[in-house]
């Protein structure tokens, strides 16, 4: 479910890589990755105060760079570990219950324009569903994931005013989860 919500959030940014990290006591843990790094990463553990993903798990809040090697919260040492040093970076928080569980970070998406706020805001849809998959993942998973995960990557393929349509419709279904 992870891998599916990460690669649909890759497709709908155009971006090179997204990556999905879950808090586990005081690390990060590259839970599911796509694009540059889905060969290598999953499972990478780097502690949970490391760079930008760090810094979004500590503070709760979306942070975008269009420039990395100008922000001093950015790991270069790490990211020369794992052989992709990107340009910009958006990541925002996975909130559960008691507060951030996770990050997800989005990589050099096409320079089309800066960063948006309707990106960000769609990122935080992302961060919503991968919660709730977590969440069933803790309750050992449930059959109705399998329908939620084939949806994420429908609404993906979709031309871009459909697809805003049907994720009006998915921001609803997330909201009937939720109840």
């Amino acid at each position: 479910m992870l891998d599916a919500l990460a690669e649909t959030a890759r497709a709908v940014f155009g971006a090179r890589a997204v990556s999905v990290l879950v808090a586990e006591g005081d690390q990060l843990v590259f839970t599911a990755v796509a694009g540059q790094g889905a060969d290598t990463m999953p499972g990478e553990r780097i502690p949970a105060d490391t760079g930008m993903a760090g810094w979004v798990l500590a503070a709760g809040q979306p942070l975008i760079v269009e420039n990395v090697a100008e922000d001093p919260r950015f790991a270069a040492d790490y990211a020369r570990t794992t052989g992709y040093l990107p340009k910009g970076i958006m990541t925002a928080p996975i909130l559960g219950d008691d507060g951030p569980i996770g990050v997800i970070s989005v990589l050099d998406r096409p320079r089309r324009a800066e960063f948006s706020l309707v990106e960000v805001e769609l990122l935080e849809r992302f961060c919503h569903l991968v919660a709730l998959a977590i969440a069933a993942g803790n309750d050992h998973g449930a059959p109705e994931d399998a329908p939620i995960a084939d949806l994420a990557a429908a609404v993906a393929s979709l031309p871009p005013r459909r697809r805003a349509a049907a994720e009006r419709l998915v921001d609803a279904l997330a909201a009937l989860l939720e109840a």
